[in-house]
């Protein structure tokens, strides 16, 4: 049987479906030839690029499987896939610390302005170095603050588990009912339960000092027009999530206007082409959806998917 990563696999993960048996093709096929080209696979295996959708799925009724790499699967049509047989598995678990890391990476980022300083620094930091140290001079601790996290899931829970790490309170709105303590290990084994607190959604909105989101996009943006008026002032946003689930041209006004005072995205409305006042706000700090590309996390995926999609295909 034959499988297509098309947007790769880490080489552990290659190696397990080797062994079991499995040719496997790493080399990509460009998105308009995979109706004809998939013809020659049994299952594929994506990351967030390539779509597998139900008129691909049609004229391909050889494939088998489907594998994300990853958590979202919103680059699939799951149910159809599943109504014609299809097994459709992801790796849920793989890479939540290295989202969570990544929000905190912008978070530090944030508070200290280095965003803006990296950028400035190689054109001013001879010439104003005084002045860029004065523009720079009123950081923020995070210790103390309080970190607002929309969707308690797998990758919300780590990124919480980073904020109790670091001192900061944390609140989190979720549908369903969750935890009020999280476990956190640390370095020779000790083990700590830390409190978390669920609370609605207005309410993160209203108290947090920084908000993290970690959910799917539905029909509307988490936080748009509405509920920028809710935030508190000076808040800063994190969206490693989903493009749309912060409505950009909201968050540009409320930069603007100071009502947030920095926004960190790793995604993006128009991924692969951002809008042009995003890429060049001067408090955005900036990623291109790298949340779970760490070499840790794509051996975890790269594992987990191939011991899934062996488990399917040899049912």
């Amino acid at each position: 049987m034959k499988i297509l990563a098309n947007d790769g696999i880490d080489a552990a993960g290659k190696k397990l479906l080797e062994d079991a048996g499995f040719e496997v093709d790493t080399n990509h096929i460009p998105q308009e030839e995979l109706a004809e080209k998939l013809q020659a696979y049994d299952a594929i295996t994506v990351r967030s690029a390539t779509k597998v959708r139900q008129a691909l799925l049609d004229v391909c009724p050889n494939i088998k499987a489907i594998g994300r790499g990853g958590v979202g699967m919103d680059n699939i049509d799951v149910d159809y896939a599943r109504s014609k047989g299809i097994a459709v598995i992801n790796t849920p678990a793989a890479s939540s610390l290295s989202v969570g890391e990544l929000v905190f990476a912008h978070l530090l980022n944030g508070v200290r302005f280095l965003y803006d300083s990296n950028r400035k620094m190689p054109v001013e930091g001879n010439t104003n170095f005084a002045g860029l140290k004065k523009a720079y001079a009123k950081g923020v601790e995070l210790r103390g603050k309080t970190l607002g996290v929309v969707g308690f899931g797998r990758i919300g829970r780590e990124t919480a588990k980073v904020a109790l790490g670091l001192g900061m309170d944390v609140i989190y709105t979720d549908l369903f009912d969750g935890p009020t303590s999280l476990s956190l290990t640390f370095t020779g084994g000790v083990q700590a339960d830390l409190p978390v607190k669920q609370v609605a959604f207005e309410e993160v909105l209203k108290q947090s000092d920084f908000i993290t989101l970690h959910v799917p996009f539905l029909d509307k943006p988490a936080i748009g027009k509405e509920e920028f008026t809710l935030l508190k002032d000076g808040v800063g946003l994190v969206n490693a999530a989903r493009g749309g689930v912060i409505d950009e041209l909201e968050l540009i006004k409320a930069l603007d206007s100071g009502k947030v005072s920095f926004a960190a995205l790793d995604v993006f409305d128009n991924e692969p082409t951002p809008r042009q006042e995003i890429l060049s706000h001067s408090r955005i700090s900036l990623t291109p959806h790298i949340g779970a590309a760490t070499n840790e996390a794509q051996e975890r995926i790269g594992i987990e998917l191939a011991t899934l999609l062996i488990d399917a295909l040899k049912k």
